[in-house]
Protein backbone atom coordinates (compact mmCIF):
# COMPACT_ATOMS: atom_id res chain seq x y z
CA UNK A 1 0.00 0.00 0.00
CA UNK A 2 2.81 2.17 0.87
CA UNK A 3 4.43 1.55 -2.10
CA UNK A 4 1.55 2.58 -4.27
CA UNK A 5 1.11 5.35 -2.48
CA UNK A 6 4.92 6.56 -2.60
CA UNK A 7 5.07 5.81 -6.58
CA UNK A 8 1.50 7.83 -7.30
CA UNK A 9 3.54 10.30 -5.26
CA UNK A 10 6.47 10.46 -8.13
CA UNK A 11 4.04 9.65 -10.87
CA UNK A 12 4.60 13.46 -12.41
CA UNK A 13 8.58 13.44 -11.96
CA UNK A 14 8.67 9.93 -13.58
CA UNK A 15 6.15 11.08 -16.24
CA UNK A 16 8.16 13.78 -17.08
CA UNK A 17 11.55 12.43 -16.91
CA UNK A 18 13.36 12.07 -20.38
CA UNK A 19 15.48 9.33 -20.71
CA UNK A 20 18.43 9.17 -23.86
CA UNK A 21 20.15 6.51 -25.35
CA UNK A 22 23.79 6.62 -27.07
CA UNK A 23 26.50 4.69 -28.41
CA UNK A 24 30.39 5.76 -27.72
CA UNK A 25 33.06 5.64 -29.87
CA UNK A 26 34.28 2.21 -28.18
CA UNK A 27 30.77 0.65 -28.94
CA UNK A 28 29.28 0.66 -25.89
CA UNK A 29 25.28 1.96 -25.19
CA UNK A 30 24.74 4.12 -22.49
CA UNK A 31 21.08 5.71 -20.81
CA UNK A 32 20.86 8.83 -19.30
CA UNK A 33 18.68 11.81 -18.48
CA UNK A 34 20.91 14.50 -20.47
CA UNK A 35 22.16 13.87 -24.35
CA UNK A 36 26.06 13.14 -24.02
CA UNK A 37 27.50 16.24 -26.17
CA UNK A 38 28.65 15.45 -29.80
CA UNK A 39 27.10 11.75 -29.07
CA UNK A 40 24.14 10.90 -31.48
CA UNK A 41 21.70 10.58 -29.09
CA UNK A 42 18.02 8.68 -29.25
CA UNK A 43 15.05 10.21 -27.02
CA UNK A 44 13.66 7.03 -25.62
CA UNK A 45 9.48 6.78 -24.72
CA UNK A 46 9.07 5.30 -21.80
CA UNK A 47 5.28 3.75 -21.47
CA UNK A 48 3.60 3.83 -18.13
CA UNK A 49 2.54 0.19 -16.93
CA UNK A 50 -0.73 0.31 -15.67
CA UNK A 51 -1.57 -3.00 -13.44
CA UNK A 52 -5.05 -3.54 -13.78
CA UNK A 53 -6.23 -5.49 -10.42
CA UNK A 54 -8.74 -8.11 -11.04
CA UNK A 55 -11.67 -8.59 -8.28
CA UNK A 56 -10.44 -10.81 -5.76
CA UNK A 57 -6.90 -8.78 -5.76
CA UNK A 58 -8.92 -5.34 -4.58
CA UNK A 59 -11.00 -7.33 -2.10
CA UNK A 60 -7.52 -8.37 -0.55
CA UNK A 61 -6.43 -5.39 -0.46
CA UNK A 62 -9.47 -3.91 1.13
CA UNK A 63 -9.14 -6.51 3.91
CA UNK A 64 -5.86 -5.70 4.86
CA UNK A 65 -6.73 -2.44 4.58
CA UNK A 66 -9.04 -2.97 7.70
CA UNK A 67 -6.79 -5.39 9.47
CA UNK A 68 -4.56 -2.58 9.41
CA UNK A 69 -7.11 -0.09 10.61
CA UNK A 70 -8.54 -2.04 13.14
CA UNK A 71 -4.91 -2.77 14.63
CA UNK A 72 -4.35 1.36 14.71
CA UNK A 73 -7.45 1.82 16.77
CA UNK A 74 -6.43 -1.23 18.91
CA UNK A 75 -2.87 0.34 19.68
CA UNK A 76 -4.54 3.51 19.94
CA UNK A 77 -6.73 2.42 22.82
CA UNK A 78 -4.17 0.88 24.24
CA UNK A 79 -2.05 3.40 24.89
CA UNK A 80 -5.26 5.27 26.20
CA UNK A 81 -5.65 2.68 29.01
CA UNK A 82 -1.97 2.54 30.02
CA UNK A 83 -2.33 6.36 30.23
CA UNK A 84 -5.08 6.13 32.53
CA UNK A 85 -3.27 3.47 34.29
CA UNK A 86 -0.18 6.09 34.62
CA UNK A 87 -2.42 8.09 35.66
CA UNK A 88 -4.30 6.37 38.24
CA UNK A 89 -0.61 4.80 39.73
CA UNK A 90 0.38 8.43 40.25
CA UNK A 91 -2.27 9.80 42.36
CA UNK A 92 -2.47 6.69 44.05
CA UNK A 93 2.06 7.06 44.33
CA UNK A 94 1.00 10.58 45.60
CA UNK A 95 -1.02 9.37 48.30
CA UNK A 96 0.91 7.02 49.89
CA UNK A 97 4.25 9.53 50.13
CA UNK A 98 1.97 12.38 51.97
CA UNK A 99 0.38 9.34 54.45
CA UNK A 100 4.28 8.33 55.02
CA UNK A 101 5.13 11.98 55.16
CA UNK A 102 2.75 12.33 58.00
CA UNK A 103 3.75 9.19 59.69
CA UNK A 104 7.45 10.50 59.28
CA UNK A 105 7.00 13.89 61.00
CA UNK A 106 5.61 11.96 63.91
CA UNK A 107 2.62 12.58 66.39
CA UNK A 108 0.54 10.35 68.10
CA UNK A 109 -2.03 8.69 65.90
CA UNK A 110 -5.12 6.74 66.50
CA UNK A 111 -7.92 5.11 65.58
CA UNK A 112 -11.74 4.55 66.82
CA UNK A 113 -12.14 1.34 68.06
CA UNK A 114 -15.90 -0.30 67.82
CA UNK A 115 -16.94 1.53 70.95
CA UNK A 116 -16.04 4.53 69.38
CA UNK A 117 -12.74 5.32 71.84
CA UNK A 118 -9.77 6.56 71.27
CA UNK A 119 -6.90 3.88 70.56
CA UNK A 120 -3.43 4.98 70.00
CA UNK A 121 -0.52 3.19 67.86
CA UNK A 122 1.95 1.73 69.43
CA UNK A 123 5.66 2.73 68.57
CA UNK A 124 5.56 -0.75 66.86
CA UNK A 125 2.27 -0.66 65.29
CA UNK A 126 3.98 3.05 63.74
CA UNK A 127 7.36 1.62 62.55
CA UNK A 128 5.81 -1.70 61.04
CA UNK A 129 3.53 0.86 59.19
CA UNK A 130 6.13 3.10 58.12
CA UNK A 131 7.65 -0.17 56.80
CA UNK A 132 4.88 -1.03 54.92
CA UNK A 133 4.53 2.28 53.06
CA UNK A 134 7.87 2.76 52.58
CA UNK A 135 7.70 -1.07 50.86
CA UNK A 136 4.75 0.03 49.05
CA UNK A 137 5.82 3.01 47.14
CA UNK A 138 9.11 1.43 46.32
CA UNK A 139 7.24 -1.16 44.77
CA UNK A 140 4.70 0.99 42.94
CA UNK A 141 6.71 4.19 42.29
CA UNK A 142 9.71 3.44 41.41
Amino acid sequence: MRSWLFGLVLWPVVAQAEIYRWTDTQGRVHFGSRAQAGADANLIVVQPQIIERDQATREREARVAEVFDARRQEQSQAREIARERQAQRDQECRRLREHLARLERGGRFYYLDDEQQHRFYSDEQLTKARQQLRDRVAGLCA
